[in-house]
């Protein structure tokens, strides 16, 4: 191309007319080789299933689903199954797929390229579709019911393989709370035994207790004392009947010379005072007073019971007594008899004071272990609680997970059914013909545009008498013509039209080609 050139809509229909084969014959040879193309390529099918997931029939008010998974994440993991090469060979083997090329292959790479041609695409709604892509339309329908049914079945296995292990790993979880639930039940009774009376619980009892037996105490101490003064009425009494005059055979006089009274008396007297260092001073058995006053009561119990033997046997017939005289002597009995009868009445009710304070000191010393007591339970029955806390979540959650495992052996949880069953393809997806010739054609024209250019662009010669004076900037003085012989214009004529008649027979060839393509 000339330096400086410029073209006009004269000059591109000039290099047209010159040049019109170089751009019909690449653009008729691509187009036709591309709809040749387009035509042998093997037809291949495509086969949709459209599968829903149906909701579980009961309501999730009522029993809650065991598997929480979103359905995304569910269809890869069933996906990743189906897809396994363990699964594409059976289902290549039982279907026959891909027989050509297990002939010349290895079984890997038939499995993966089986993937390429399965798609799987979740949908709105909660849907998702299965597509499966291949030569043969029966094939390619049969494969893709395969995989709804593959998936159906997985989905199902896999709720209910979920469903039943969440059931025994809750059992095995509930088994191990209730064994350490009765381990801690049996260290909870076992303390409960051994601190019987001292636990907080029974503190208001033992509370109860003291009072009660302080009660019972200050009665028995209020009826001793009132026992005693009534003794002490007795012993009065006892005494104005001995310090009557004795009749002239009345015994002689205590031969130890003693100036206090009778023995009897002197008995009396020594009994009392051991009492009230019991009783009101609350002096020890083993006190040296005590020892004392009870081996003087001991002595005048002795001398009584000489001083009784030594009398004369008739001076005891109360027969022989005048009246008056036995009158006293059967109110001195009575008397005694009642002194002893408050004796007896006195020690027994000291016996139970003692017993009582002994209870209360029982209770007392429970009250005081109680803090500490109470303290030991609460470490005790922390874990105890916990435990039995874990043991009611538990077993609540394996009352759910039994009905959620029931729910999907029934078949009626969450379960995929299919929407859109696949069809007979009718007519191949692949390949776009059309597109491929169309694709062919504007091809075709590309390189045929290009090639002038190339033509163009590498043509330095001059057309024109304005091309001359343009480039060297000289005026034209004359123009000489090409001038051929007519042998010479013989030969460039014959020269033409063997090579129109060649490249109109190339151009009618292809486009024969690509008529006889489109037509078959």
């Amino acid at each position: 191309m000339l330096p400086g050139k410029k073209f006009t809509p004269e000059d591109i229909v000039a290099i047209a007319t010159r040049r019109y084969w170089f751009f019909l014959i690449p653009f008729a040879v691509i187009a036709s080789a591309t709809v040749v193309v387009a035509r042998i390529l093997p037809d291949y099918y495509q086969a949709t299933t459209t599968i829903q997931v149906v909701p579980q029939q009961v309501p999730e008010d009522y029993v809650k689903a065991s598997v929480t998974t979103n359905m995304s994440d569910r269809l890869d993991s069933i996906a990743q199954t189906i897809l396994s090469r363990t699964n594409l060979e059976r289902i290549i083997t039982d279907l026959n797929l891909y027989v050509a090329e297990r002939r010349t292959g290895i079984m890997e790479d038939i499995v993966s390229g089986m993937r390429t041609d399965i798609h799987l695409h979740t949908n709105a709604g909660e849907t998702f579709t299965i597509t499966y892509s291949g030569r043969n339309p029966k094939t390619v329908k049969d494969v893709t019911e395969r995989l709804a049914s593959l998936f159906i079945d997985q989905n199902m296995r896999d709720r209910q393989q979920l469903a039943e292990g969440t059931d025994q790993f809750l059992d095995s979880q509930l088994e191990d709370a209730r064994r350490l639930l009765a381990d801690n039940e049996q260290k909870v009774a076992a303390y409960r035994t051994q601190h019987s009376g001292e636990l907080p619980s029974q503190l208001q009892a033992n509370l109860e207790g003291i009072q009660s037996t302080e009660m019972q105490i200050q009665a028995l101490v209020q009826s001793v004392n009132q026992d005693r003064q009534q003794r002490l009425l007795f012993e009065r009494q006892l005494k104005d009947l001995q310090d009557v005059a004795p009749p002239a055979d009345a015994p002689p006089p205590d031969p130890s010379g003693s100036t206090v009274g009778t023995t009897a008396q002197q008995l009396a007297a020594a009994q009392n005072a051991l009492a009230i260092m019991q009783t009101q001073l609350h002096f020890a058995d083993d006190h040296p007073d005590v020892k004392r006053q009870k081996q003087a009561v001991a002595t005048l119990q002795k001398r009584l019971e000489a001083e009784s033997l030594a009398r004369p046997v008739s001076s005891g017939d109360p027969a022989s007594l005048p009246p008056g005289e036995r009158a006293r002597r059967q109110r001195v009995q009575d008397v005694q008899a009642d002194m002893d009868q408050l004796d007896r009445s006195i020690a027994q009710k000291l016996q139970e004071e003692d017993r009582l304070r002994k209870v209360s000191a029982g209770y007392q010393q429970h009250a005081q272990a109680a803090p500490q007591r109470e303290t030991e339970m609460i470490q005790l029955t922390r874990d105890y609680g916990t435990v039995e806390q874990l043991y009611t979540s538990l077993l609540a959650k394996k009352e759910e997970s039994k009905i959620a495992a029931d729910l999907e052996r029934r078949q009626i949880g969450e379960q995929f059914s299919i929407l859109d069953a696949a069809r007979l393809p009718e007519r191949p997806y692949s390949p776009n013909r059309q597109q491929i010739s169309l694709g062919g054609v504007v091809a075709g024209l590309c390189v045929g545009l290009a090639l002038v250019g190339a033509l163009e662009y590498r043509d330095r010669s001059f057309r024109t008498d304005a091309e001359v004076t343009t480039l060297i900037e000289l005026p034209v003085l004359a123009a000489v013509p090409l001038m051929r012989s007519a042998a010479e214009r013989r030969r460039r004529l014959r020269r033409i039209v063997v090579v129109n008649t060649l490249c109109f027979s190339l151009v009618a060839a292809c486009l024969a080609v690509v008529a006889y393509t489109l037509v078959r």
